[in-house]
């Protein structure tokens, strides 16, 4: 049994993962959790020292993001909590340096490009310091089909994307954004609305 089919199985991580999965209170470092992250990132590493064209960089990208459609590209380095709580469709290009805090879920709809350096995270903490050193939660970012996400963008936790929209980069994404328009910004706002086709 390998470390991760043994780790599967402890009840005290299957816990503290529906917790953040459903959004309630858990605890990410306990002996569990930090096992379960360790295991990510030696796939992580696998992916960011594979050579770009070997068949294996498809490989170690799908085991990593198991609920990924399979022709998702990510170019490394890329770096991200669990993987597992990637939902990316079909088409779904991930460009250098981007960092997913993947908790809550991040839902990328199909054909959205995902320029460098883009980071977005589902993680939240306390404002009360003592509160902060036990427990965190997580809340889901979704982004649309067929958007484009610019460079250096931030996305924070709860934030939806709709479709076909453009985040200009630097822009900070602390509310949604609605489909069809272009925005940027810190804090991100609508600058312009896009009639385009909507298939």
């Amino acid at each position: 049994m390998t470390r991760k089919e043994e780790l599967e199985q402890n009840p005290r991580l299957q816990e503290e993962l529906r917790r953040m999965a459903n959004g309630e209170h858990y605890d990410a470092h306990t002996p569990e959790m930090r096992a379960w992250r360790d295991e990510v990132k030696k796939l992580l590493r696998r992916l960011n020292i594979t050579e770009y064209h070997e068949e294996s960089m498809a490989a170690v990208t799908r085991e990593l993001l198991p609920n990924s459609a399979p022709d998702v590209f990510v170019e490394p380095p890329f770096y991200c909590d669990y993987g597992s709580r990637i939902f990316a469709g079909e088409g779904v290009f991930v460009n250098f340096g981007c960092t997913v805090l993947d908790g809550g879920g991040v839902y990328i709809g199909r054909k959205t490009l995902i320029a460098p350096n883009v980071c977005i995270y589902t993680s939240e903490h306390p404002v009360d310091a003592d509160e902060r050193a036990v427990w965190e939660n997580c809340r889901p970012v979704h982004i649309g089909e067929r958007c484009w996400i610019g460079g250096n963008v931030t996305i924070c936790p709860g934030v939806t994307i709709g479709d076909r929209t453009v985040i200009g980069a630097g822009s900070v994404v602390i509310r949604d954004i609605p489909s069809d328009c272009v925005a940027a910004g810190n804090p991100c706002k609508v600058v312009k609305r896009l009639k385009q086709d909507q298939t």
